[in-house]
């Protein structure tokens, strides 16, 4: 960019602070805020009492807050100072679920936006109701093709494809760790969120030989009861006669995780408040970690590099389960497979070309 050029000034507008704890949409905004270094961005952090470290670049605007999550008071917080700042920047982008509270935001746009142009990147949809009632931000970005045709069904018009990005170099190849096998699930306490049926799964495997050590990593939402609800796990893993079962919490060092794990079985009937990709399947398969997957449209776009099973069916899940820890070669096949997709289509230059581009187009 010429020096007399100014750079364009752009506010990241996140339900939680970037400093807080690490959604799908502030872990998104994140990434665009390091892949685009000519940009100025502006940005929410949650202040003194931070999760993480903050970003070192852009202009931080406070928000009040205990933990950065995307809390009512937070997400208000956010609308509000959103509706200050967009007056002083060249473009709005917009890092928001759909879900109960997102139509009426959407329909106070014109107010709370002040006409700049905007760039909404939906990492997933949490009320398929919300959804029929929502209007556009404006050009409207998914992480899925699957996603892109739910969102043009439901007239939102302008929809491009960014799928997120993995650092490789921060997630690399690993090589298949030695000692007794661990599977991981990670995930949240949702209906149908893929907890039960991993459970239901294992079961399956270990009643045809499989032996494994079995990890469910519970990620709580606000307003759960987390500590019962991991209980509840426990007990539903020893009534299906799982004898090495571990569940944890949230889990600070997933790069640690994820070496000492041989697959990961994440297979949800429904994605809910899941990201539309989940990050960590895209870490796992960076890392070289087979993933076995429900047969979900959005995990359509992983092609061969994965295994799918119907989405609630733990007998074919657990099947798939038991051959992959008996398949050393099938292994090696789909942890290369896994990397080669990941670096293919998840890298960080792809994703920042793509959205250096649609900037470009709307500054234009």
């Amino acid at each position: 960019m010429p020096r007399h050029e100014r750079r364009p000034r752009v506010l990241l507008l996140t339900a939680g602070a970037l400093d807080g704890p690490e959604a799908c949409g502030v872990r998104l905004a994140a990434d665009v805020l390091g892949a685009l270094p000519d940009v100025d961005f502006v940005w929410f952090t949650q202040g003194p009492r931070r999760r993480q470290a903050p970003p070192e670049r852009g202009r931080p605007v406070r928000v009040l807050s205990r933990d950065g999550g995307p809390h009512i008071t937070l997400r208000a917080q956010s609308a509000l100072a959103g509706a200050v700042f967009a007056r002083r920047v060249d473009l709005v982008h917009a890092f928001l679920s759909i879900g109960r509270a997102f139509p009426a935001f959407s329909w106070l746009r014109p107010l709370l936006l002040s006409g700049r142009p905007v760039v909404h990147t939906v990492p997933g949809v949490t009320d398929n109701r919300s959804l029929r009632r929502a209007r556009p931000l404006g050009t409207t970005v998914a992480l899925s093709e699957s996603m892109a045709r739910r969102l043009r069904a439901a007239e939102f018009g302008d929809v491009r494809v960014v799928p997120p990005m993995v650092r490789l170099d921060e997630w690399p190849y690993l090589p298949r760790p030695e000692g007794f096998p661990v599977v991981l699930f990670a995930g949240h306490h949702d209906p149908h969120g893929g907890a039960e049926i991993a459970i239901e799964a294992a079961a399956v495997a270990h009643g045809e030989g499989a032996r494994f050590r079995l990890v469910l990593a519970m990620r709580g939402r606000p307003g759960q009861d987390a500590e019962a609800l991991d209980e509840a796990l426990r007990e539903r893993a020893g009534a299906a006669g799982l004898p090495e079962v571990d569940v944890r919490g949230y889990v600070d060092d997933m790069h640690a995780l994820l070496a000492s794990v041989q697959v990961l079985l994440f297979p949800p009937a429904r994605l809910g408040g899941h990201a539309d990709i989940p990050l960590t399947v895209l870490q796992a398969l960076a890392s070289g970690r087979p993933s076995i997957l429900s047969d979900l449209p959005q995990f359509a776009d992983f092609g061969h590099a994965v295994l799918r099973a119907p989405a609630g069916d733990a007998r074919r899940t657990g099947q798939q389960l038991a051959w992959l820890l008996d398949q050393p070669r099938s292994w090696d096949m789909l942890a290369e497979r896994g990397r080669a997709l990941v670096e293919d289509h998840f890298g960080p230059e792809r994703f920042a070309a793509r959205y250096a581009a649609l900037y470009r187009e709307l500054l234009a």
